[in-house]
């Protein structure tokens, strides 16, 4: 679908706007793919070019919802949330969602549910002997308030006209025409909105420092750069809805008074890159990107950065040195960003998420917003939910909602009816959760009294198969590796918990180190010079506080998940075992000795727990001992 539109003024943006939504009208079907990066690589794309393939020749067809078929519009959509059940193929006008779709399901779906009105059964989602037809109804969805995901899923990613046909650039047109930039301030300020990339700063006074500094040059700039393990909220809004966060900056622009605007995106996320570049080049074409925007005053260009995979620069410091040419470190403070940011200047940065929150609140009003969430941590969140969960992917909650409602409600419980034991929130600068945090609050001060943050909103189940120490060494490792090296706490404190953590796994830790840990982990909190540096042992600290004894454990030489190679220990069941011998001649050491159809052993000197044994088994007389 395109609109061919030079928008010279509030009343052609209106047309636009109208015309846009007539056209989306006009499709009596619409057959939306889920081409998120996820589903794509489920084969998403040959799915779409089935359905492309099967709508060219439908006209006028009678179906049962009521309609002469005159048009079925076949979209890529961004991501639908649901990654557990891709790829995923929604139908308008009667939203059903179509689970773990394959390209040869797609003449089924096209004779049964576009021709004739009828579900394809085996191809929607159930659970305990319910069918779900319709999307909203799915138990994944319902429990959920979409708003900055709203868009995702629903409307095509890949064209600006579908954005403008569901309202979009509306309340950059309000706040162009109907306020001055101090009342966008006062909005954004008055809503709360507080940073969704970590700290949860309070954007309205951000913007607000911005605006109020004597230097005229100034910027806005994206933090697109997403880098903890498991998080992918800001890459799928990125890719699912990218016109929202620009518009999003385009109001902290109008509101501070700045004309130029930076987005940067990590190189890992290219299908992201691309459509910000497809998105901000339609905007440009239709004039709603440059010089004297619907014919105002105001002017706005945008630029596109590519981050070169630097965790650190998801540091606000490191990350603008990086834009302007230089090696990606993190600075002291002051002078602040918002005094001295991008090449000097006074500049706003927020991240992805937070943009895209702008919109609505301008729209809808302060108010409006506080309705939603806490008082101190208003609006909604989007998490990635991975891990030991049985419905893995991207959700978005009020503030507020208890971790229990995210796994049990949304999640649908621990994968394999397994126990909950914890789960890591805010990736490598977050914290662990336990049993007993299960009807905490997920909101920024909520967490914060835990000893966690929420981060850029990952959470990593984890069931009783987790090893802890395992878990606070594999974030640790991160850390260390991503490191910059600026700073002594980071540079040096990190990899003497690192080496300390590598020890324990393998069964060579000491009883001092569990106190060498604490006191590390807190200097490096208390003397590190980012943020990233300094929340870099919260994962080692909370694991201590909480799963302390597993510790003990691994200094005892033991494991108690069963999990870290080096210290289990294999056993064979006697009365199981029938004499076979195969254990043994598949033996890379020759560790396993005993008489034919006599129970065999396993000489744990010799053993290299290398667990052949336990494949090869044909009785299932191998396990782990506990």
């Amino acid at each position: 679908m395109a609109v061919n539109f030079s928008l010279k003024s509030r009343e052609d943006l209106q047309k636009a706007r109208s015309e846009s939504k007539a056209q989306m009208v006009a499709d009596d079907c619409r057959i939306l793919i889920c081409a998120g990066t996820g589903c794509l690589a489920g084969g998403s794309q040959e799915i779409c070019d089935r359905f492309t393939e099967l709508s060219k020749d439908v006209k006028n067809v009678s179906v049962e919802f009521g309609k002469e078929i005159a048009h079925v519009g076949v979209k890529k959509s961004g991501c639908h949330g649901f990654c557990e059940m891709g790829p995923l193929v929604r139908i308008e006008p009667m939203n059903i969602l179509y689970i773990k779709v394959k390209p040869e399901d797609c003449q089924e779906i096209f004779e049964k549910t576009i021709l004739r009105g009828e579900p394809v059964e085996r191809l929607v989602y159930e659970i305990d002997g319910v069918k779900y037809e319709a999307q909203e109804d799915i138990p994944f969805y319902a429990k959920q308030t979409r708003l900055v995901l709203k868009n995702c899923g629903h409307i095509d990613a890949e064209h600006i006209s579908e954005y403008l046909a569901v309202g979009g650039y509306s309340a950059i047109e309000k706040a162009l025409f109907d306020m001055k930039p101090d009342e966008v301030v006062d909005v954004v300020e008055e809503a709360n909105l507080r940073g969704r990339g970590g700290g949860g700063f309070q954007t309205g006074y951000k913007w607000r420092q911005v605006a109020r500094q004597p230097e005229k040059i100034r910027y806005v700039v994206c933090n697109g750069d997403e880098g903890d393990p498991g998080a992918f909220m800001d890459r799928s809004i990125m890719e699912g809805d990218p016109h929202k966060m620009i518009e999003g900056m385009m109001l902290a622009a109008y509101a501070t008074g700045a004309q130029e605007g930076y987005i940067y995106v990590r190189a890992e996320y290219p299908l992201a890159i691309s459509r910000l570049k497809t998105a901000i080049a339609q905007a440009e074409e239709m004039q709603l990107l440059g010089d004297h925007i619907l014919g105002t005053d105001f002017s706005f260009k945008l630029h596109i950065n590519r981050g070169a995979g630097a965790f650190v620069c998801g540091e606000g410091s490191a990350l603008t040195a990086s834009i302007e040419g230089e090696r990606g470190m993190p600075r002291t403070k002051p002078p602040r960003t918002v005094e001295q940011g991008l090449f000097g200047k006074p500049t706003v940065l927020n991240n992805v998420e937070t943009y895209a929150n702008v919109p609505m609140i301008v729209e809808n009003g302060a108010a409006w917003f506080k309705s939603i969430g806490t008082e101190g941590s208003p609006g909604t969140k989007a998490f990635a939910l991975t891990g030991s969960v049985n419905n893995t992917g991207l959700i978005e909650v009020p503030m507020g909602t208890t971790l229990r409602e995210v796994i049990y409600d949304i999640g649908g419980g621990v994968k394999g009816g397994g126990a909950f034991k914890a789960v890591q929130i805010g990736g490598p600068s977050g914290g662990c959760l336990v049993d007993a945090d299960l009807d905490i609050q997920l909101d920024f001060d909520s967490l914060k009294k835990r000893g966690a943050m929420i981060g850029s909103g990952g959470l990593v189940v984890m069931d009783e198969n987790s090893c802890m120490v395992e878990v606070a060494r594999f974030f640790m490792n991160f850390t260390q590796n991503e490191s910059c090296g600026k700073c002594v706490p980071c540079r040096e404190g990190t990899m003497r918990m690192l080496e300390i953590l590598e020890r324990m796994v393998i069964g060579e830790g000491k009883e001092e180190d569990l106190d060498m840990l604490e006191e590390l982990g807190h200097a490096i909190t208390d003397t590190a010079l980012c943020g990233l540096g300094k929340s870099a042992a919260l994962p080692v600290l909370s694991t201590l506080a909480n799963f302390r004894d597993e510790y003990i454990a691994h200094i005892n030489r033991k494991c108690p998940a069963g999990s870290c190679e080096k210290l289990r220990s294999y056993v064979i069941d006697a009365d199981a075992c029938k004499g076979c011998s195969k254990c043994a001649r598949n033996c890379p050491v020759e560790a396993i000795d005993g008489v034919i159809k006599e129970p065999y052993q396993i000489n744990q000197e010799k053993c290299i727990k290398c667990g052949a044994c336990v494949d090869t088994c044909p009785f299932g007389a191998i396990h782990i001992a506990s």
